[in-house]
């Protein structure tokens, strides 16, 4: 097992000291930054071809400064947040660095280690000029439903030559002019061609959206004002997030979770994040990790560093769109050749997975320094399927695939949510029954909230939700369904979620197969897949919970009356 660790940082302010940048101009800059942001999500959202894009958000939109740091990130996909400095830093190193770059040229790239990702994530990486010069680069990674996997979604793959085609940073423009043997090849290497162009196309017009704004932006103010407004931006990022952990209690706190298995193998992967407070720094430390594994639950170190920045910058960062200087405050440390530091080739396909697991741990480790700040755990996953296969009418091959929401932890302030998706995948969605029936192949037989599904508490865990899929065409699935051993846990005496995650296919003779991870998936015509998304932890005592409370979660049918009767019996003494 190596030893050696690595400290990964946020980009360095300008060494100046306090800028002194005009506040107001400042303020400007920061929304027009977050207009031309929120304009390249507008321009991908309406040309891409598929709903996991389109209805789903599973994507983000970048733009970055000429030293890679982040400048403005869209809403979308939070898990991919603190992802794409390194995706843009290896995609311009692989071409030959800055001084290959000239004006129109776009960088195709998805290797999992600098992207962070699996392969199906594509990036496209486009430099921004103003007057000869790199002022930026706008970056956008996208779900592609395929890219040449040995599946189009793999739960069991052993090495990262299993999971796609990689395209290790390749000019798919140059000044402008598109590679056709590039583009070709990408289209070669999917079951899906005609959306994976679309989806290509849409980042492509994504990216030059973007840079387009970002040169209107610096036109607006020129360009020696932009910098040191930026910097001013930046330090004051910095400063909300110092201000907040300074209120944390200086010590070392350490938080614990379990991951149900690395998709080969059935043994548990028990592992744990410690977390160090001192002064305004906080480090999380995953030294302590497993080794990289044989299975695909390995995380890239752009998706650890961004699970513990979304972590803690959910706490920390006031509710603003976040920049480089929100995660100044924040160190990670790796080992590398662990599962939070995988090596070439360790697979990857998984990694999204344990990322939303580090997510809970470390608020579990906050909990232990500031219980009042956190809540409790959520059901820990977003029970993706991913569907595919060829219509019966057409010939056509179909693909598409979602996130599902599940119940949320209580805190100290009320009840759990029902039914959201993971705090990683906070901002996209999952798409409309009615698009899902018409584009594939299924009836959604039931969607219903799971009565007794939330943790009791004096504040009562969110509760899950069931969803069946009666297939109409024979069609293959692949289910990512984590946290099925543990349900979501209390915090300060709140009990454990009472419904964790689960998959079952009901043939039509009513007999069942459970699975969590499952790959390629069989359903036949007339066969249902029962998707059961769990509950969240319960916050306080049930005691305490206060008796109308009780009764109002029987009427409304979130708890049944002997699950109440049994959690509550305060609430039914005469």
């Amino acid at each position: 097992m190596a030893t050696e660790t690595v400290v990964h940082r946020a980009g360095a302010g300008s060494g100046a000291g306090v800028v002194d940048a005009d506040p107001i101009t400042t303020e400007v800059i920061r929304h027009g930054l977050n207009s031309a942001a929120n304009q390249m999500k507008r321009a991908l959202v309406r040309t891409a071809f598929s709903p996991v894009i389109y209805e789903v958000l599973d994507f983000a939109v970048a733009i970055y400064d000429d030293q890679v740091r982040l400048l403005a990130q869209a809403p979308s996909l939070p898990l991919f947040m603190g992802t794409m400095n390194y995706c843009v830093e290896a995609a311009v190193r692989n071409v030959g660095g800055p001084e290959a770059l000239v004006a129109g040229d776009i960088i195709l790239y998805n290797e999992p280690y600098g992207t962070g990702s699996h392969p199906q994530d594509g990036a496209l990486v486009m430099p921004v000029f103003y007057e000869g010069e790199i002022i930026g680069y706008t970056a956008i990674k996208g779900h592609w439903l395929d890219i040449g996997g040995k599946e189009p979604y793999s739960t069991d793959t052993v090495d990262v030559f299993q999971e796609g085609t990689i395209f290790p940073g390749l000019k798919l423009y140059k000044a402008g002019e598109l590679s056709d043997e590039i583009y070709r090849m990408a289209l070669a290497n999917t079951r899906v061609p005609k959306m994976l162009a679309g989806d290509l196309n849409a980042e492509v017009v994504g990216v030059r959206t973007g840079a387009q704004a970002l040169v209107g932006v610096v036109e607006r103010h020129g360009l020696e004002t932009f910098r040191t407004s930026v910097e001013r931006m930046f330090d004051h990022g910095e400063a909300v997030v110092r201000a907040y952990i300074e209120k944390m209690p200086d010590g070392v706190y350490v938080g614990q979770g379990e991951m149900d298995n690395n998709g080969v193998t059935e043994d548990a992967l028990p592992f744990e994040v410690v977390m160090e407070v001192k002064g305004s720094t906080v480090r999380l430390d995953y030294s302590r990790a497993p080794d990289a594994q044989a299975g695909p639950v390995n995380c890239p170190i752009p998706s650890t560093v961004s699970a513990s920045r979304i972590a803690i910058s959910m706490l920390a960062g006031s509710g603003e769109p976040p920049n480089e200087g929100h995660f100044r405050a924040i160190e990670v440390v790796t080992r590398p050749g662990s599962m939070f530091h995988p090596l070439p080739p360790s697979p990857v396909f998984l990694y999204g997975w344990p990322a939303m697991q580090a997510m809970e741990v470390i608020y579990n480790a906050v909990s232990k320094a500031m219980p009042d700040a956190v809540t409790a755990c959520s059901a820990g996953d977003i029970c993706s399927l991913v569907w595919w296969g060829v219509r019966e009418r057409t010939g056509e091959a179909w693909a598409d695939g979602s996130p599902h929401p599940c119940g949320q932890g209580a805190s100290v302030r009320g009840d759990g949510a029902n039914s959201l998706l993971h705090v990683a995948e906070s901002a996209t969605r999952f798409s409309p029954t009615e698009v899902w029936e018409t584009r594939n192949p299924w009836l959604l037989e039931r969607v219903e909230l799971l009565p007794d599904s939330g943790g009791a508490g004096r504040h009562r865990g969110g509760l899950g939700v069931r969803m069946d899929f009666q297939m109409l065409e024979d069609s293959y699935v692949t289910a990512v369904i984590e946290r099925t051993r543990n349900p979501g846990w209390g915090l300060e005496g709140g009990e454990a979620a009472g419904i964790a995650n689960r998959g079952a296919l009901r043939k039509p003779d009513g007999t069942r197969t459970y699975f969590g991870k499952a790959t390629r998936l069989l359903v036949r015509k007339g066969e249902t897949l029962e998707l059961t998304c769990g509950g969240g932890g319960g916050y306080g005592p049930p005691a305490e919970r206060d008796p109308q409370a009780v009764h109002a979660d029987v009427r409304e049918g979130y708890v049944t009356e002997a699950k109440a009767r049994e959690q509550y019996p305060h609430a039914f003494e005469r």
